[in-house]
């Protein structure tokens, strides 16, 4: 094959990555929004669940299965759109890595240098990101608004009902409360993200010089996402606090909310809700990961057909 044939040009690597992100994304919804949603119910409102099993028990019995699934369409749209763009920008970054440093192709970046390209496409991703965890979050906490007295909180909330009295309240900017505080989650979340997945499955593949395999992919991508939550979880505590109740007081920000946490709760309730996200991160991100490599090889050799 010539050379001008040996790879997909830029705009159908764009295409790809993007597509493979989309896929992914889906993959890591299905699999873990339960997990998810007890995750934001405990950040938001510590003092009411002792523990993950009694949030979720309580949650079932209260709203059913429904209740544990409240916000999968906003939470389909935010990682369907964050991890299109995300995987999308992070082969670009890539690309724009390589160019700083001098060298020809992505394949000579190491381990840190693919995190950073990570820690880049993040930026962009989270701002399409934002305005759909945002309502995500609304979506899944609205049992306990209710009954901690918040006001306007009905049962028949959509997602477009609160899109619609966020802009009608606050205006588009609403739509990016917490954005600064999605910013300092995903920025260094990313670096671990995408540095642990890559050396994960340098380590676990090292012994063959082809492509990774479903199992390395799998097991590499469930670490990654462990590395994720692990290293910015009262991050993400503090930025679900801003989201959700907000709707009755505007917060001043990340610090002050933060200090307020602090001061009043302590700092284990930065932890609250650790555990189902680390059970969840390790099966969603395996199959965020797997979907998104398996689609990407199969457009890929499509796409060398199509040449």
């Amino acid at each position: 094959m010539s050379s001008d044939q040996s790879h997909p040009s830029h705009f159908v690597q764009v295409l790809i990555n993007l597509t493979s992100g989309a896929m992914g994304g889906v993959a890591c919804v299905v699999s873990g929004q339960p997990f998810d949603t007890a995750k934001v119910k405990m950040q938001t409102f510590p003092s009411m669940y002792r523990s993950f099993m009694d949030c979720t028990v309580r949650t079932y019995r209260v709203e059913g299965m429904r209740g544990l699934y409240h916000g999968t369409v906003p939470a389909l749209l935010a990682n369907v759109s964050e991890n299109a763009v995300l995987f999308a920008c992070y082969g670009f970054c890539q690309n724009l890595v390589c160019q700083v440093l001098g060298m020809q192709d992505p394949s000579q970046l190491r381990d840190y240098h693919k995190a950073t390209s990570g820690s880049l496409a993040s930026v962009f991703s989270s701002l399409v990101l934002c305005p759909t965890e945002l309502v995500k979050c609304r979506m899944q906490t609205q049992h306990e608004m209710r009954m901690s007295g918040y006001k306007g909180i009905t049962n028949k909330s959509t997602p477009w009902s609160i899109v619609c009295d966020i802009l009608k309240t606050e205006g588009v900017c609403g739509l990016y409360r917490g954005l600064s505080s999605t910013w300092l989650r995903e920025i260094p979340g990313y670096f671990f993200f995408f540095g642990g997945y890559e050396l994960s499955s340098r380590i676990l593949n090292s012994s063959s010089g082809d492509q990774p395999g479903a199992l390395v992919v799998t097991i590499s991508g469930g670490v990654g996402g462990a590395c994720f939550w692990l290293s910015v979880y009262p991050v993400d505590s503090v930025k679900s606090r801003i989201q959700v109740l907000s709707i009755a007081s505007p917060s001043g920000g990340f610090l002050i909310s933060l200090l307020h946490i602090l001061k009043k709760e302590g700092i284990l309730n930065l932890y609250s809700g650790l555990m189902p996200t680390v059970i969840r991160a390790f099966p969603s991100n395996a199959a965020l990961f797997l979907a998104y490599e398996m689609t990407k090889r199969t457009l890929t050799k499509w796409s060398y057909n199509q040449n």
